[in-house]
């Protein structure tokens, strides 16, 4: 059985504030891909596309992790409680919205 843990983190920007989250978000990228367990972790921006019109948050994270420690270990880094906290949850932080939610292939 696979023990993989695949992540889904969604962002909205506050207004005017999208591209400057983009790039905040783009700098956490080599760092996590160094961590153990990092198989995948690239930030993504909505594109529209005629065969795919459902809704979503418009910077999403595609992550995929070897195990459920190594997705754990990886949010209890300080640069990523950091990230969460100055930009999600600081009143001045450039989020207006998030959502991370965790998936695994085991069905």
């Amino acid at each position: 059985m696979s023990k993989k843990i695949y992540c889904i983190a969604s962002f909205k920007a506050k207004d005017g504030k999208e591209q400057e989250l983009l790039e905040v978000l783009k700098a956490l990228e080599p760092n996590t891909t160094r961590e153990d367990g990092c198989i995948q972790y690239t930030v993504t921006k909505k594109i529209d596309n005629p065969y795919a019109t459902g809704t979503s948050m418009p910077i999403v994270f595609n992550e995929i992790w070897a195990s459920k420690e190594d997705f754990e270990n990886h949010c209890n880094k300080p640069y990523i409680t950091n990230f969460f906290q100055t930009q999600c949850v600081d009143e001045d932080g450039l989020v207006e919205n998030f959502n991370v939610c965790v998936y695994t292939d085991e069905v």
